[in-house]
């Protein structure tokens, strides 16, 4: 049986449009993950996004990670996730090895095609066949770290390894976990017949459903010759907690203004499935819902948490008990002040995890 791990989530938002307040924005993320590391988190997230003005600046999640890494000690650094179709895999190779050895081998090596047609017409791709090019460049990925430094021969339709050596090799062999970032069912099996890990959020169906794909992924993995009992979860969480109550207000308006951005950019226009919760939150939103009812629908179904002690204990053990293995908080949402960033991570790593 998995242990229960924490760790924290980055989206790097920016509230505004000056150089001077992205800047401030790098900064405060740095210092929570500092932080993080103190006071025992186990892991740091970061996702990678393109083109997406405030909604996130984490571009490149790599050279964070990077920089980090010598900042801090323990904490294990997770790219969530590197958006593989869209380099050579030669080049996420070397990022990833050279990320590892610079860090002491404490790499967790998240992966996923993207959502974004934007992202796909940018760099060239086709988005029709997104998770054809992302299985080709992550099975190439992993061929070249099991090859450990010897010449490595493979060509696919974007990328040509023509008989070459790939370094630095990483510290973790064969190399890092490997954790696949999925939002559908589909992406959910795709990643247990590999044998990934799993990366989830609750954000576009809420837990109860989510708890569905998870026990459907667990059957596959069995049903594949992987041991389900093994593989870990990790479900990314919109997390505030407050002890009296204070900061709620700054909260609520700036977890609405994130979750309004990531609705309107992750799902689909066309998107209309009745039992998709963030679908029936947001159609009710738009007929005039005050931020309070939204915020305690989004709770009643997981698909944030902003409570108190008892209540965050509470949704703890929901996501504990639906499979979730890894509960990462995404404790910096749509620009909070740092203040009510770090006394909320500081509450929930000592009153609520225990960690």
């Amino acid at each position: 049986m998995n242990k229960r791990r924490f760790g924290i989530y980055h989206e790097l938002e920016v509230r505004g449009r000056s150089g001077e307040i992205e800047q401030q924005s790098f900064g405060e993320t740095m210092h929570q993950i500092e932080l993080a590391d103190q006071l025992g988190y186990s892991s740091a997230w970061f996702v990678e996004h393109h083109f997406t003005r405030g909604f996130s600046h984490s571009s490149a999640p790599d050279l964070v990670l990077a920089a980090i890494a010598r900042t801090t000690k323990n904490i294990r650094l997770g790219m969530g996730v590197s958006l593989l179709p869209f380099l050579s895999p030669i080049r996420i190779a070397e990022r990833i090895g050279t990320l590892d050895v610079i860090s002491g081998g404490r790499v967790e090596f998240g992966t996923g095609r993207g959502a974004s047609p934007l992202e796909y017409q940018a760099f060239q791709r086709p988005f029709e066949k997104s998770r054809e090019i992302w299985e080709d460049h992550l099975a190439a990925v992993e061929e070249i770290f099991a090859a450990d430094g010897a010449e490595v021969t493979r060509e696919g339709t974007y990328y040509n390894i023509p008989g070459v050596s790939i370094l630095p090799r990483p510290v973790q062999k064969p190399g890092p976990p490997v954790w696949v970032a999925s939002t559908s069912l589909a992406g959910f099996t795709a990643a247990a017949k590999g044998g990934y890990n799993l990366l989830c959020i609750p954000i576009l169906k809420g837990l109860p459903a989510l708890a569905e794909d998870i026990a459907e992924y667990k059957r596959v993995l069995a049903e594949n010759g992987h041991d389900p009992d093994k593989a870990r979860i990790g479900c990314l969480v919109p997390w505030f907690v407050s002890s009296d109550g204070s900061g709620m207000d700054e909260a609520v308006a700036a977890f609405m203004w994130y979750i309004r951005r990531q609705v309107n950019l992750v799902t689909p226009p066309d998107y209309t499935d009745a039992q998709h919760a963030t679908y029936k939150v947001f159609g009710q939103l738009a007929a005039g819902m005050s931020e309070e009812n939204a915020i305690k629908t989004l709770n009643e179904h997981r698909m944030v948490v902003m409570d108190d002690i008892a209540g965050s204990k509470k949704a703890m053990e929901e996501f504990f008990d639906a499979g979730v293995t890894d509960i990462l908080g995404q404790f910096r949402v749509g620009g909070l002040s740092n203040e009510l960033v770090c006394r909320s991570m500081d509450l929930f790593a000592k009153e609520v995890a225990a960690i």
